[in-house]
């Protein structure tokens, strides 16, 4: 590293637990982030403010006015344009040594295993379950940790779904098929800074993984409502009979 990084991260490297081996190997990590909404924000500016090399952004969707209040990556003057390109710019101001990719169209489903290929590790930060099927699918057959999370009016929960290990539950583990039907901010509402604690969470165990320290929410469920300021973790085992993760 350049002596301008090392003053950049120095607060980071100084840490026992991550050092310059884990600023490089953040240096040299990619990760794919699904949903630059109020999850994909928060976790993007964590995550480039770091120094995670290069980071992948998906989303097909436009800043709306109503985004402002807890899409802490855009801005009032990017109202109507693309969401991965006003991102871009904030994060290339934030850090420009972050190398950014951006998709803005929804992946078929060839086009996400690739990008899963691709990446060291996976933020979900999408709204549906439908998508979220799809991401754990593809995560599951490349073998590709997921980091995921979600949010709604004052709860949220955030849980590591890491296919690199055998015995790690996944996303279907948790959800059947036939998942509830999907609620969404915009017809449910949410508290703002609810989103920014969920995304910060998954860009930290986003950069435990690469970084290959501490313990993860691999195996676990945090639960969080704000409104009452309750965190809970609850065990997630493995389901024998998954679907996607079980054993044929």
């Amino acid at each position: 590293m350049e002596d301008k990084q090392l003053l950049r991260y120095s607060r980071q490297i100084m840490l026992p637990e991550i050092d310059a081996q884990g600023q490089i190997r953040l240096a040299e990590s990619r990760v794919l982030i699904i949903g630059i909404g109020g999850l994909g924000s928060a976790a993007s500016i964590y995550l480039c403010a770091a120094g995670v090399g290069e980071l992948v952004l998906v989303d097909f969707d436009k800043v709306d006015v109503s985004n402002l209040q807890r899409q802490i990556v855009h801005g009032e003057n990017d109202i109507g344009r693309l969401k991965v390109e006003s991102a871009r710019d904030r994060l290339l101001a934030l850090n420009p040594d972050v190398k950014l990719i951006l998709i803005d169209h929804a992946l078929d489903q060839e086009e996400l295993l690739q990008q899963v290929q691709l990446a060291d590790v996976v933020l979900d930060a999408s709204d549906n379950f439908q998508t979220r099927f799809a991401i754990n699918q593809a995560c599951v057959s490349s073998r590709t940790a997921l980091v995921s999370g979600a949010a709604i009016r004052f709860e949220a929960q955030i849980s590591v779904f890491n296919s690199t290990d055998p015995d790690s539950p996944c996303y279907r583990c948790l959800y059947g098929e036939n998942a509830a039907t999907d609620e969404t901010c915009t017809e449910n509402g949410v508290m703002a800074p609810l989103l920014g604690i969920v995304g910060s969470i998954q860009a930290a165990e986003a950069m435990k993984l690469i970084m290959q320290i501490g313990q993860t929410l691999q195996g676990k469920l945090m639960l969080i409502d704000i409104l009452n300021m309750d965190w809970n973790t609850a065990i997630l085992p493995k389901n024998p009979a998954c679907p996607v993760c079980g054993k044929p």
